[in-house]
């Protein structure tokens, strides 16, 4: 039998030394916004000017001065990607007494002018620094900031926005192109058989998301495989798309606000009814009809219509900054 285990449990002076690290380095991150020289940072540390150097260095792996230019170079990139300061109002905010010498100091931590920086649309602010710290925005950097876009936004814009896309260049085709049996149909999900024409694709991505947006808000839902015709040409499918649209973003939409991609919900349309997380079940929407897109283009392309782009998030990016 064993002896048992006991951990050490963190020192005093473990504490006494991350709350000392702590409080130098909030002296850095609270003089951003005033002018500050080694001399007045060293002051408000309540040491001498050598002592504050060096015991800083030690403990932060870089020195004060070092420390806040590079943050207020982190701080001025995020104003330059996320608001609509202007680049002298950005080089002044950084501390900089001309717009020539930020330029210079900006030129040589990310490679590139402060202009040309803001038109690549860059984003990503952080400079290398071995300690970790850096720049994250507050409510003194928001001033004219544009509202963000994260990775939701992204996949879900850009399934539903291609998916439009493809529908309406389906409006091109006449009936016999759009029912034409598949060369190599091909089966996507083990309860379907494959998909035999390329309206069956195009109707079955409007129907995934019929289907979980159903779940999603309580509603009934039966598969359109036999429903009219009128139901399932391009255009009805565009609209049928869109009515599923606002009810799947609408609660996907709360989902994000509230980071709760890993919460449950259940799907009372299954026999029987199953538990699925929010996050696995966009997943889920995503992949597959990204893949029945790929194959929707490929088809199209064969049919003689002219398909611009490949599909990618890119593109749909694109569309918005030209919008």
């Amino acid at each position: 039998m064993g002896l048992p285990i006991r951990r050490a449990r963190p020192s005093q002076w473990y504490f006494s030394y991350v709350n000392e690290a702590q409080r130098l380095c909030g002296v850095v991150l609270e003089s951003l916004d005033q002018e500050r020289d080694s001399s007045a940072l060293a002051r408000q540390a309540y040491r001498s000017r050598t002592q504050f150097y060096r015991v800083f260095q030690a403990m932060i792996e870089e020195t004060p001065v070092a420390l806040r230019r590079r943050l207020l170079l982190e701080r001025a990139a995020w104003q330059l990607s996320r608001t609509h300061l202007s680049v002298t109002d950005i080089s002044l905010n950084a501390n900089y007494q001309s717009l020539e010498a930020f330029s210079r100091a900006f030129r040589k931590a990310f490679r590139v002018s402060p202009s040309l920086y803001r038109r690549m649309g860059a984003t990503y602010t952080y400079l290398h620094a071995t300690n970790g710290i850096h720049h994250h925005s507050g409510k003194h950097d928001t001033k004219g900031a544009d509202s963000t876009m994260d990775l939701f936004d992204i996949f879900s814009g850009q399934e539903s926005w291609h998916t439009r896309r493809l529908l309406d260049l389906a409006k091109t085709l006449n009936d016999e192109q759009l029912d034409r049996p598949l060369q190599n149909p091909v089966k996507v999900f083990p309860w379907d058989g494959p998909d035999q024409s390329l309206r069956q694709i195009l109707d079955r991505m409007v129907q995934t998301k019929e289907a979980w947006a159903a779940a999603l808000t309580g509603g009934s839902w039966s598969p359109e495989d036999d429903a009219p015709a009128a139901k399932r040409t391009p255009a009805a499918m565009v609209a049928r798309l869109d009515e599923a649209d606002a009810k799947f973003h609408g609660v996907l939409t709360g989902v994000r606000n509230r980071s709760a991609w890993e919460d449950t919900f259940v799907d009372a349309l299954c026999e029987p009814p199953e538990t699925f997380t929010f996050g696995g079940m966009f997943a889920h929407v995503i992949t597959f009809n990204a893949y029945r897109r790929m194959v929707a283009m490929d088809v199209l392309r064969r049919l003689g219509v002219k398909v611009e782009g490949f599909g990618c998030p890119t593109e749909y990016l694109a569309s918005l900054a030209s919008a």
